[in-house]
């Protein structure tokens, strides 16, 4: 998946534990730690939105976005048939 989450990241840089956020924003540890983990298909807007005013930082320094290499070939290899 192109969808990289940097929970954990953030966390280190706020120095704060996992239990201390998942209290903060109203989940369990497990799902936190599903989503510090990617373990996840989906994050509903309201718990981002929680994450972040709980970190004090926006949606971009947890959600990033990477070129995923399969796609990428699947795109070029379907633009080459399609020529």
């Amino acid at each position: 998946m192109a969808i990289i989450l940097r929970l954990d990241v953030m966390l280190a840089t706020r120095k704060m534990k996992s239990k201390h956020l998942a209290k903060l924003i109203d989940i369990t540890p497990r799902n936190l730690s599903l989503l510090k983990t990617g373990k996840v298909k989906a994050i509903r807007l309201e718990t981002l939105d929680r994450i972040c005013k709980a970190l004090k930082c926006k949606p971009g320094d947890i959600v990033d976005y990477t070129e995923d290499p399969e796609e990428n070939e699947k795109r070029q290899m379907t633009s080459a048939i399609m020529e």
